[in-house]
């Protein structure tokens, strides 16, 4: 990555990059500063584990760093184990009255009904969560050592994601949707944004998003299909997060959605180190190839970058409250 073009006279922000994974986290302060010097200045880093979670702290001391806290679909069986780290004083309890007879370290059986017992580790997962917006019930004693300072911005990386390999024990579809509808009700109870992640479950995800009937906002990240799908997403309140795909000659479905969806639905991205661009390597993409990014949604849009940074820009920080 290189800076051929000169100073930039505008502002970018990427809305998804992971700081805290190899190799950016080896140094992330010189990741930040290449950024910088590509016009890209604000950065949002979505937690997506428990472990991710333990990261968030420092990492939100960055400059231009701003965090988000979710449980990914990958990761929706860590419910458990939240739900038995928690302190014996503190129980999460199922909505149902009827289901507060199980022991809080009782697995289910194949004869027992997995669901109460599902509906307990959402409640715990939920307190935790509510702890690290600085909200934490009444009386209730957050795990060790888990804060954020400042509070995270928005609840992701969450969602569906119905091609892993469910067969081989990943989460199947009934614990990511409890684990997802647990996290779209804080959002909406704390009027956050969404981060959402989907793979093979538009449809499903897309359902999710309307039991909320208006009241949820966010962006459903790393698009890369065509404009029927967006359009729906778009209409049920969610903005639209385009990355490296945009790059790629061959990617013509989500080109084209690029050309044709409303400019002030879409926000930018690169989903470092996971997603790479046109000739660069997942593992050697950085937040600042995000210009790379407005740089072919200007091309296809036929626009200059100035214009779309603007636009995108003032998208992000409208959707996440970000600064100036």
């Amino acid at each position: 990555m290189n800076n051929t073009h000169g100073p930039p006279s505008f502002q970018l922000a990427d809305t998804h990059c992971h700081l805290y994974t190899p190799p950016l986290s080896q140094d992330a302060p010189a990741v930040l500063s290449r950024a910088t010097a590509r016009g890209v200045n604000q950065f949002i880093v979505p937690a997506y584990d428990i472990d991710s979670w333990q990261t968030m702290d420092a990492l939100s001391r960055l400059p231009g760093v701003f965090t988000t806290l979710g449980l990914h679909p990958w990761a929706a069986d860590q419910v458990a184990k939240l739900f038995h780290s928690m302190d014996s004083e503190n129980p999460p309890e199922p909505n149902n009255p009827q289901d507060r007879n199980i022991p809080p370290g009782e697995q289910p059986s194949s004869t027992t009904n997995p669901l109460p017992l599902l509906a307990a580790q959402c409640a715990g997962l939920r307190l935790e969560m509510e702890t690290a917006l600085s909200k934490p019930p009444p009386g209730f004693k957050p795990s060790p050592s888990f804060k954020i300072i400042p509070p995270p911005i928005a609840i992701g990386e969450i969602g569906l994601d119905y091609k892993i390999d469910i067969a081989g024990g990943q989460p199947g579809p009934e614990l990511q949707r409890l684990v997802l509808r647990t996290q779209l009700e804080l959002a909406v109870d704390n009027n956050l944004p969404v981060i959402l992640h989907c793979r093979g479950a538009f449809e499903e995800l897309l359902g999710e998003i309307k039991r909320f009937a208006g009241r949820l906002r966010g962006v459903l990240h790393a698009y890369s299909r065509g404009s029927d799908p967006a359009v729906h997403f778009i209409n049920a309140g969610l903005h639209i997060g385009l990355g490296g795909a945009i790059t790629r000659d061959r990617a013509k479905r989500v080109r084209l959605a690029a050309t044709n969806l409303p400019l002030d639905k879409i926000v930018l991205e690169t989903d470092a180190p996971y997603i790479g661009l046109d000739g660069v390597l997942p593992v050697d993409t950085e937040p600042g190839h995000v210009r790379d990014v407005a740089e072919a949604l200007a091309t296809l849009r036929c626009d200059t970058i100035e214009t779309i940074a603007e636009v995108t820009t003032n998208n992000a920080r409208e959707l996440f409250q970000l600064p100036d």
